[in-house]
């Protein structure tokens, strides 16, 4: 299912707070679907430090029948904020004892350790079997995996802190709210930029959701992805240049990904599999 062929309407900005700065520090931009709890949200970051004065906070109504999907919405709130760093993220998120001068201090480190750092958040994949972590959510209170800052090749959606300079963004033939941290680091690492988990502590009060709607996002993603790395010839104005990649066996990898993912998280060197508490969860 792509964007396209959905029935979506153009997202509106909700910007609330007119006395912010033209260049703040910091966009927070967020789906919301439960008022109560992103005003939860927000008065948890701004008592820890991301003041309105330079904190800019916008957000798209999606409790109403004109709702918009996550790479349509967020690609719509990144091209409104005006922060020099953009962190979207999800309406049930918390900080608990790092706050902005954990995130000041992490975000300057990695841009000495990185100079072309475009992604950071709190959790995300490694390699094959191997996460990294730094959150508190139903599947366990303090996770602390991998050594941090770790590259990784996706960011988990609950939060994501975007560069703005970097100008990237979500794919527009890809639709639902599934595989899109996985799609933008994509998009980073094909523009020369990368992604890292960062340790930056805040809670997420949701375990992640798998519905129907997971298996079509993940079958579209993997389309979408294997055709955009296929080989093939590009013919520019002055040469003509192969561009090689493994052949695409969309059927194949269906079939054998779950079985590879069992085996890989059973492997020693796995790191971050556990398994959600589940009177948490409920």
């Amino acid at each position: 299912m792509t964007a396209h062929s959905c029935q979506i309407q153009t997202p509106r900005i909700s910007r609330p707070d007119a006395g912010v700065a033209s260049n703040p520090r910091y966009t927070f931009g967020t789906l919301v679907t439960d008022r109560a709890q992103y005003d939860c949200m927000r008065a948890s970051f701004t008592a820890g430090g991301f003041q309105d004065h330079d904190c800019e906070y916008i957000f798209i109504d999606n409790t109403g029948p004109g709702q918009t999907d996550a790479y349509r919405g967020l690609n719509a709130l990144l091209n409104a904020a005006r922060g020099q760093t953009v962190i979207l993220c999800h309406q049930d998120v918390r900080l608990l004892s790092d706050g902005r001068d954990v995130l000041d201090q992490r975000l300057a480190e990695l841009s000495a350790r990185d100079a072309v750092w475009a992604l950071a958040g709190n959790a995300g994949g490694v390699a094959a079997g191997r996460l990294a972590l730094r959150i508190t959510d139903p599947h366990g209170k303090n996770q602390q995996v991998g050594q941090l800052p770790a590259r990784v090749s996706s960011l988990d959606e609950n939060f994501i802190v975007v560069r703005r300079e970097a100008r990237i963004g979500f794919s527009a033939d890809l639709s639902g709210f599934h595989f899109y941290g996985a799609d933008i680091c994509l998009h980073a690492t094909h523009m020369g930029y990368s992604a890292y988990v960062i340790d930056f502590h805040l809670e997420h009060l949701s375990p992640g959701k798998k519905d129907k709607s997971f298996a079509v996002a993940e079958d579209a993603f993997r389309a979408k992805w294997s055709r955009a790395m296929t080989p093939r010839w590009i013919q520019t104005t002055c040469s003509l240049i192969h561009l090689s990649g493994g052949p695409v066996r969309l059927a194949i990898d269906r079939v054998l990904d779950a079985q590879v993912a069992r085996l890989l998280r059973r492997l020693p060197g796995a790191r971050g599999w556990t398994q959600p508490n589940k009177s948490r969860a409920a």
